[in-house]
């Protein structure tokens, strides 16, 4: 064995920012070296992501416990992982694959292979005595020559499964894009904010927050939530359109039932066509730029005719359309079903596969978006992700609660230590 050999892997069970269970691991390389990673969890999850394995034990967690993957990580997956080189990235999760030999992971848990991947490229990073970003851009995307520095898509009024009470569509977001700097952008993003959260007490409205540090109040329509983020913008001394733009996240497979799109707050039943109406008629209300899962996970021709009418005016982004999976991705691409993607790893399960998507996706023109989920942890992995491939934009939350901040702190660390090498891209 050499130094880059691994020689040693553990897997805890921690919390997250739900509080519930998740999987840390941690891989030891033969000169003692340690990397360390832990996996989140989403909410609102696309049917056709990768499978997380939970115990199914009532009797802890409500069944949510990862005692099982971390049985499996002891065996049958490190005596396959052990004396690899951990630098070999596409080695390791290639074995975890095909160890697993099912398409959606089923076997191990994506989560459990996860926290695996990501662990290894930790320790080769550190290995390497390199930045996590400046590793992963050497390894898989050395021809890119510049550093651009992150858009924050940043969730402050949050709804659906993240806010239970609330409005339909799940997320509402506010873009800084006359920043001169991803730290100038942050503190943008962080006035609006605070701004928000007076004008919410100027009325009389609760401020307590959501899965992703948004504030929750119940609002009588979407059109409020959508006049409420104009106002807060303006009473921060913003311009609407100027120093920001909005982007929503309705995750239309929540609300779609029997056939229609179910809008409960405005008491309509709406099909395909008809939702699109409303996204439109909201793009030409409002400076909304971005429109992610507009339609529901299976509504290609949703997505299609929703991407013709608005396409050229703002992003129409896959999530729950691609779930981070590169043949999904190449049926979108094909069909023209959008012109964006968000990139979650846990929903394909290793690092690898991540980059191939994203990969896939700027090769084809299509806009990247790095993103958390609503249950998350404190791990930054995904800021060093989104420096590394430039994806340009990053989604990880409210600038509140530690697991997301966490992720915007570490983008201001990079930031300083390439001051003079990395340019902050202005969103379009």
């Amino acid at each position: 064995m050499n130094d880059s050999s691994i020689k040693r892997i553990y897997a805890h069970e921690i919390l997250d920012s739900r509080g519930n269970p998740t999987l840390l691991a941690r891989v030891v390389l033969t000169n003692d070296i340690i990397g360390e990673a832990s996996v989140p969890s989403g909410a609102s999850t696309g049917t056709h992501e990768a499978y997380e394995l939970r115990d199914g034990d009532e009797r802890r967690y409500n069944g949510k416990g990862v005692l099982r993957a971390m049985k499996l990580v002891d065996y049958p997956i490190a005596p396959k992982l052990y004396g690899l080189d951990v630098c070999d990235q596409r080695l390791i999760d290639d074995t975890m694959i095909k160890l697993d030999g099912t398409p959606q992971k089923k076997e191990l848990g994506a989560n459990t292979i996860l926290a695996l991947s990501l662990a290894c490229a930790r320790a080769a990073a550190q290995l390497s005595d390199k930045p996590l970003y400046e590793y992963l851009r050497k390894a898989f995307w050395p021809n890119k020559l510049n550093w651009i520095m992150p858009v924050p898509q940043m969730n402050v009024l949050n709804g659906g499964k993240h806010a239970p009470g609330s409005v339909d569509m799940q997320e509402f977001m506010i873009i800084p894009i006359r920043a001169s700097s991803f730290a100038d952008a942050l503190r943008m993003g962080a006035e609006v904010y605070h701004a928000l959260k007076s004008l919410l007490q100027e009325k009389g409205v609760p401020v307590g927050v959501g899965d992703e540090g948004g504030f929750m109040p119940r609002l009588s329509s979407h059109r409020e939530v959508l006049s409420m983020l104009i106002t807060a913008i303006e009473k921060a001394g913003y311009q609407p359109g100027t120093d920001f733009v909005l982007a929503l996240d309705p995750a239309a497979s929540e609300f779609y039932r029997q056939n229609a799109y179910a809008l409960s707050i405005e008491k309509k039943s709406l099909s395909s066509d008809e939702l699109i109406d409303y996204y439109a008629a909201w793009v030409d209300e409002f400076p909304i730029k971005s429109i992610e899962d507009g339609l529901a996970e299976d509504d290609w021709d949703g997505f299609k005719n929703l991407t013709q009418r608005i396409g050229d005016q703002v992003q129409t982004v896959g999530d729950d359309l691609f779930v981070t999976n590169v043949e999904r991705l190449q049926k979108g691409i094909d069909q023209k079903a959008a012109n964006a993607i968000l990139v979650k790893p846990n929903q394909i399960g290793t690092l690898t596969e991540t980059v191939d998507v994203i990969t896939k996706a700027q090769q084809a023109g299509f806009a990247t978006i790095i993103s958390h989920r609503s249950g998350e942890t404190e791990d930054t992995f995904i800021a060093d992700l989104a420096v590394a491939c430039n994806a340009g934009q990053i989604k990880t939350g409210a600038p509140c609660r530690s697991e997301r901040v966490a992720k915007y702190n570490r983008l201001l660390m990079i930031e300083q230590e390439l001051s003079g090498m990395s340019y902050y891209s202005p969103f379009k």
